[in-house]
């Protein structure tokens, strides 16, 4: 009887630095390197760096994700206060939580600006985080779908850029976004921490599927290719491209630059195949038949869900054929 309770004991233990160490029912949260953790769904990630100034999430999931999202930032974070939140595109699997994470955090305000926004920074911080993106994402995510917006006012980003990069200096260690245009859409970035050596790669890679391609939003299968390249040009691997920067996916595991490599020599490789078709005056239907993607179809391919091969192939042919190629 004494061992039973023993085991009891031991079982809830464990339990307990599980969810110390950050675990929240139905998520799992991982040590990258450095200041950043990674925290999954299991089927998108989110980066998140905890310091000394407090938290930055890179993408916060789904709407239904949200309370969790907050429950795991908090088991590995404890009361740090929640400063930025980052998008690196405006698909809803990544931005729906926006809202409750942006509510629960803190702005750091000084100066003229803390005299503006008036009692609430008192103490030096007003009650709502910062969500940073690219102006395209604020442009996605606020045009009318059905005579609304296509998200809630509060999930909308509050800081926004139109360079081709923006910096940031938090927790000690310089942050680079860098804009990757008419890639997965028209407002997709990368997010590179420089000290901790880590990249959030968004929707351009993911080491579980062919890359996302919203051609209506701007998206181009050439712009992935050239996402994808900017990545492999940040990322420097310790021996023969293997090991050296992580680089965290929107979907999928943690990699490296070789990973990259081998995911931009696959697009490179359908892309230049779906253009030979279309050369010869194939269409759509005829190109899905003679599978540009045969070769990478057992890794990537999918007949079901929500981006499946034929999607890709023809996100791929859409692409191509509005350059008259």
């Amino acid at each position: 009887m004494s061992s039973l309770r023993g085991l009891v004991t031991l079982v809830a233990t464990v339990a307990a630095a599980d969810l110390v160490a950050g675990q929240s029912a139905g998520l799992e949260t991982l040590p990258v390197r450095g200041q950043v953790s990674m925290i999954t769904n299991g089927s998108s990630n989110v980066l998140m760096q905890s310091g000394p100034q407090g938290v930055l999430l890179v993408d916060t999931l789904s709407e239904a994700d949200g309370p969790r999202l907050l429950e795991a930032v908090r088991g590995r974070a404890a009361a740090r206060p929640i400063r930025y939140v980052i998008n690196t595109h405006a698909d809803r699997e990544f931005t729906g939580g926006n809202a409750a994470i942006a509510a629960a955090g803190s702005q750091l305000v000084a100066g003229n600006f803390a005299g503006q926004v008036g009692q609430r920074a008192v103490d030096g911080a007003v009650p709502q985080a910062f969500v940073v993106a690219h102006e395209n994402v604020l442009t996605a995510m606020s045009a009318a779908t059905g005579g609304r917006p296509a998200a809630p006012f509060a999930a909308w980003p509050t800081d926004t850029f139109f360079q081709a990069e923006r910096t940031m200096y938090f927790n000690g260690e310089g942050i680079q976004l860098v804009h990757v245009p008419h890639s997965s859409s028209d407002g997709d970035v990368l997010v590179f921490f420089r000290s901790s050596d880590v990249i959030a790669a968004g929707d351009i890679y993911s080491t579980v599927g062919y890359p996302r391609i919203d051609v209506a939003r701007g998206g181009h299968v050439n712009g992935v290719i050239e996402g994808l390249n900017r990545l492999i040009d940040l990322a420097i691997s310790e021996q023969f491209t293997e090991g050296g920067t992580r680089v965290v996916p929107g979907r999928g595991r943690i990699s490296d630059e070789f990973d990259v490599v081998e995911y931009r020599d696959m697009v490179t490789i359908i892309r230049d195949r779906v253009r030979a078709l279309l050369a010869k005056g194939q269409t759509l239907e005829q190109i899905k038949a003679a599978r540009p993607t045969l070769d990478w179809e057992p890794r990537y391919g999918s007949t079901s869900g929500a981006w499946t091969t034929a999607q890709f192939v023809e996100a791929v042919y859409r692409s191509l054929a509005g350059e008259g190629k």
